[in-house]
């Protein structure tokens, strides 16, 4: 033991200055601005686990303030960085104008998720506190997953938001639904992570590297790689692992009874922050690292999208239980953005962008809805649970319908601009079938949404919804909400700008 020691010693001695050389390019290659804002984030919520440690139980009402003063400094943050890229941690990670333009999405997700949360927590008896901070720290993961530039980096922002969105899911422990919703998600989850990791090991195994840059390097400089079984294999585990995450088929089987277990606000929050940071990590492995094989990955893609759009649709045309619609409706949504990822081109890239925050407000808003007019225990979300709505609660009644029609994708709603956009983005890389489906698929989802509307309109009900008190705080998210819908619907021009300058 002693000789071994002093062989070390020795050895680090000669090798001093090489070693020191290696430690000041590491360094010099930090560079924390490339992660400040998610950064920021994380330590919000280190501090917000603090308060929460030394709160009275069940006063959750400082620390969702500060939840939200937390976000806002981020979005700050994020904003102040726009138009200017930052290279981190030897180029794993980038803050660029994709990575912004998704973190404000995140952002903007968990802000109205934690706005409309205050209430239906009192409502429904949970004192668990620590809900806000996990939302921070899932937003935190989201971050890191849309700005990673490397296979680790990002499964490392993905653990960090699944671990969270497990958590989420089954927070309420005396709740069965809640329980099973959080056990099948973390079970199938971790079961996807599987197929994830596998797909990093065989890539890194046929082309020496985890980084995306190096990837699609090799890839351009041996062009016969591209028919290896290796990377082929991990090209195809590696989507298996990211469409589960997005919920696209036929990979979906957990989304329906998750979205339905768990509490509402978490499940707005899940449909719409951490599927878009899915698929932004989708495209940055695919269209960066991959970029060499989109022969291959197109036409996988293309019959994905296609399953996804018609399994949502049909399957949410049999549903009466509100959640497990919106579920099915979030998986057909899955498969519209898959289109603009089967494109491949900069209007359908940057529709993706455009479509997810557009998604947001639309998902969130109608969530939201559901959100006020449940009661406790989640009883009333149902077909016959609204009907008779839009004389009771003729306001409600008009936001839900309006976020329903944007759902649909008609116009002056948002819903309409950003499936204008995917669609001319598949029209113009030649997938003029593909659009045609989008198209067809959007006329199905007419029933369903309508049909939610027939029956708070043209159905007599039994319930005075007398229960309907909005509070201050989900009524701005309400309203946030159904602004972003009808903004970006009228006046797309200024976001979708931003939203080429983002895209690849």
């Amino acid at each position: 033991m002693e000789n071994l020691v002093q062989f070390v010693s020795k050895n680090l001695e000669q090798g001093a200055e090489p070693f020191k050389g290696i430690a000041d390019a590491g360094q010099a290659t930090v560079n924390f601005s490339a992660i400040m804002p998610s950064m920021v984030l994380t330590c919000f919520g280190l501090l917000l686990l603090m308060v929460v440690a030394f709160s009275p139980k069940g006063k959750s009402g400082p620390v969702a303030g500060l939840s939200l003063f937390a976000l806002a400094v981020t979005g700050a943050l994020s904003i102040a960085g726009w138009n200017s890229t930052e290279i981190g941690f030897v180029g794993t990670v980038a803050l660029d104008n994709f990575a912004t333009f998704f973190s404000l999405i995140f952002l903007l997700a968990a802000g109205l998720t934690i706005l409309m949360s205050g209430d239906y927590l009192k409502r429904e008896g949970c004192t668990i506190t620590e809900y806000y901070p996990i939302i921070i720290f899932v937003t935190a993961g989201a971050m890191w997953m849309a700005s990673g530039t490397e296979l680790i980096t990002i499964f490392l922002g993905l653990e960090v938001l699944s671990i969270g969105l497990y958590i989420l899911a089954g927070i309420f422990r005396n709740n069965l639904k809640s329980n099973e919703a959080g056990l099948k998600y973390f079970l199938l989850g971790a079961f996807s992570t599987g197929f994830l990791l596998y797909g990093i090991a065989l890539t890194y195994g046929a082309t020496g590297t985890t980084r995306l840059a190096g990837i699609a390097s090799y890839i351009s400089a041996n062009g016969d790689v591209t028919s290896s079984p290796l990377l082929l294999a991990g090209m195809v585990l590696m989507a298996v692992g990211f469409l589960f995450k997005v919920g696209a088929a036929p990979f979906h089987m957990w989304t329906p009874d998750v979205y339905q277990g768990a509490p509402t606000p978490i499940t707005a929050f899940m449909s719409a922050g951490p599927k878009a940071a899915a698929l932004a990590a989708f495209i940055r492995v695919f269209m960066l690292g991959l970029e060499g094989m989109k022969v291959d990955w197109s036409m996988l893609f293309w019959i994905v999208a296609v399953l996804t759009m018609i399994v949502g649709n049909f399957m949410a045309i049999q549903q009466t239980n509100l959640k497990r619609m919106l579920a099915y409706s979030s998986i057909a949504h899955a498969g519209y953005a898959l289109v603009g990822l089967v494109a491949a081109n900069a209007i359908g890239m940057s529709g993706i962008l455009f479509y997810m925050l557009v998604y947001t407000f639309m998902n969130i808003g109608a969530f939201g809805v559901l959100v006020l007019i449940g009661k406790k225990g989640e009883e009333n979300l149902t077909l016959d649970g609204v009907a008779g709505m839009g004389y009771k609660s003729p306001v409600l009644a008009v936001v839900f319908s309006i976020f329903l029609f944007a759902l649909m994708g008609i116009p002056p709603t948002a819903g309409f601009t950003g499936k204008f956009y995917i669609f001319a983005g598949a029209v113009e890389s030649g997938y003029i079938w593909l659009a045609i489906i989008g198209v067809l698929n959007s006329a199905v989802s007419l029933y369903y949404y309508l049909r939610v509307m027939v029956s708070m309109y043209f159905r007599p009900g039994t319930e005075d919804f007398s229960w309907i008190k909005p509070g201050a705080a989900i009524t701005v998210s309400l309203v946030i909400a159904l602004a972003g819908v009808l903004y970006l619907g009228i006046l797309p021009g200024a976001v979708m700008e931003m939203a080429k300058l983002a895209a690849f």
